[in-house]
C-alpha cells in the first residue's frame, strides 16, 4: 500500500492536456505500467481535439521520441517534412529580398529535421494511445494541492482530493500551481505579437521554409502538407508566423480583408502565386519568461509552465517535449530502483538535467530577436555578413542544423527513439 496514494501504485498527476503533459502521462504508463497509477486532468478533455488547427514544427528529437512512444505512425502521413530552409533579410520596401542561408533538411541520412503537424491531429494520436495504455482521463483541472508528509492531496475543480506522490503542472505560461507553490517568474515583454494563420496558395511549396528577418521581427513560412479536394485538385498550404510590432496589430487585424491579405503578400512574396487566408489569423502577444525553480515540494513544473521563449527559432514546443523526455526517465529511474518518484533528490535531478538547456536557448531566441528585429545599417552589415560566412562553411551549417534537429548523444533515451 503506497501512503502517496492509498493504493498499491504510487500516484501521479498531471495538471495540463496540451502536447507536453499528454506525451509525459503517455511515456510514464508505458515506461512503468501498473507500477504506476497516472491521472491526467484538463477540461479540454470535453473538446474534440481536431478542433485545434494550429501548427507545430516538431524537430528530429522530439518526432522519435513520438515514434518512440508508437504515436506518430497515427500522424505520418499528415506530417509535411522540411526539406530545407531559407533565410533572408531586407527592408519591407526592398524591391529584392537576397537570400544569405539555405539549410539542407535532412539529417543522419534522409531524415528531415523537422516536420510540420497539426495540433489536433497530434492530440488526437496521443490521446487515444493514453487511454489504450491505461491513463486515467479526467475532464476537469487542478484547483490546488498541499504537501504533506510522503504525499500531496490534490484538489480537483469538481472537489475531489486524491493523494499523489508527485503533481505536475502543465497548465501553461500562466500556471496557477506554479504561482500557488510560490515559484518566482523572471519575464519581460517583447512589444512584439506573433500572428499565426493558415495561408492556401496556388503553387507546390516543395517542402521549403523560409524566414524572412525583416525590422519588425521574423516572418516564417512553414509547409504544411498539401490537402486533396473532391474535384482532384491539391491545396497547397502553409503555416505563417508573423512577428510584428504590438502596435501595428489591431489595425492590421481590423482591416478589410484585402488589405490585410496585400500586407500579407508585401512580406510573404508572390513566388508561390496567388495567396488566401484559409484560417483567421490570430495575434498572441510575445514575452519571455522562466521559472525561478522548476521544481517545489512534490510539484515539477513542465512546458509553457516552465519557460516560454521567443518563436524566432521554433523551439518553444520542442523545449516542452525535451522536459517530457527528462522528467519521464528520470522517474521511470528512480522508480525501478523502489525511489519516490516525488522525491527531493528526484526532482532535483530534473531541475539539474533541464535548468542549462532552457537557460541557454532563452539567451540565444532572445538575442537573434535582438539582433534581427533591428534595422540599424552597421548592425544589418554585421549580421549579413555573418550570415554569409555561416552559408560558406558546410560543417557550421551542419552543426546548427543538428542543434535546430535536438540531436545530441548526451539527449535522454526517448529524445534518441529509445524506449523507456
Amino acid at each position: 500500500m503506497s501512503a502517496a496514494t492509498g493504493s498499491a501504485q504510487p500516484r501521479i498527476v498531471i495538471a495540463g492536456g496540451g502536447l507536453a503533459g499528454l506525451s509525459l502521462a503517455l511515456a510514464l504508463k508505458q515506461a512503468l505500467a501498473d507500477g504506476v497509477d497516472v491521472v491526467m486532468a484538463d477540461p479540454a478533455l470535453k473538446r474534440d481535439p481536431h478542433g485545434d488547427k494550429r501548427s507545430y514544427a516538431i524537430a528530429a528529437a522530439a518526432r522519435r521520441m513520438l515514434q518512440a512512444l508508437g504515436v506518430w505512425g497515427a500522424v505520418a502521413e499528415k506530417a509535411q517534412p522540411i526539406l530545407d530552409m531559407v533565410i533572408t533579410d531586407s527592408r519591407l520596401q526592398d524591391p529584392v529580398r537576397p537570400t544569405f542561408l539555405t539549410f539542407a533538411g535532412e539529417v543522419d541520412g534522409n531524415e528531415p529535421f523537422a516536420h510540420m503537424v497539426t495540433a489536433g491531429d497530434l492530440t488526437a494520436a496521443l490521446l487515444e494511445a493514453c487511454r489504450g495504455a491505461g491513463v486515467g482521463l479526467r475532464a476537469e483541472g487542478v484547483k490546488g494541492f498541499a504537501p504533506q508528509a510522503g504525499h500531496t492531496d490534490v484538489t480537483f475543480t469538481g472537489g475531489e482530493v486524491l493523494p499523489a506522490a508527485l503533481l505536475v503542472a502543465a497548465d501553461g505560461a500562466r500556471s496557477r500551481l506554479r504561482e500557488q507553490a510560490g515559484i518566482g517568474w523572471i519575464s519581460w515583454p517583447y512589444n512584439q505579437s506573433g500572428i499565426v494563420a493558415t495561408i492556401a496558395h496556388e503553387r507546390d511549396h516543395e517542402g521549403r521554409a523560409v524566414e524572412h528577418f525583416l525590422p519588425s521581427g521574423p516572418f516564417a513560412i512553414l509547409p504544411l502538407k498539401p490537402e486533396a479536394q473532391a474535384d482532384g485538385r491539391v491545396k497547397h498550404r502553409s503555416s505563417i508566423v508573423w512577428t510584428e510590432r504590438s502596435e501595428a496589430v489591431p489595425a492590421l487585424l481590423e482591416s478589410n480583408p484585402e488589405d490585410l491579405l496585400a500586407e500579407l503578400e508585401r512580406r510573404f512574396g508572390l513566388q508561390l502565386g496567388k495567396l488566401a487566408f484559409e484560417t483567421k489569423p490570430q495575434a498572441h502577444p510575445l514575452s519571455f519568461g522562466v521559472a525561478r525553480s522548476f521544481v517545489a515540494e512534490r510539484l515539477a513544473l513542465l512546458g509553457d509552465a516552465a519557460h516560454v521563449i521567443h518563436p524566432i527559432a521554433g523551439q518553444g514546443l520542442n523545449l516542452g517535449l525535451h522536459d517530457v523526455a527528462a522528467l519521464a526517465e528520470i522517474i521511470a529511474d528512480a522508480m525501478r530502483l523502489g525511489l519516490d518518484p516525488g522525491g527531493a533528490d528526484v526532482l532535483d535531478s530534473y531541475e539539474r538535467a533541464r535548468r542549462a538547456s532552457i537557460t541557454a536557448m532563452g539567451i540565444m531566441t532572445d538575442g537573434l530577436n535582438r539582433l534581427f528585429s533591428n534595422d540599424m545599417l552597421p548592425v544589418r552589415l554585421i549580421r549579413d555578413l555573418g550570415l554569409g560566412l555561416v552559408d560558406r562553411m558546410p560543417g557550421l551549417k551542419r552543426f546548427f542544423i543538428r542543434e535546430a534537429a535536438g540531436l545530441r548523444d548526451t539527449s535522454p533515451r526517448l529524445l534518441r527513439g529509445e524506449a523507456l
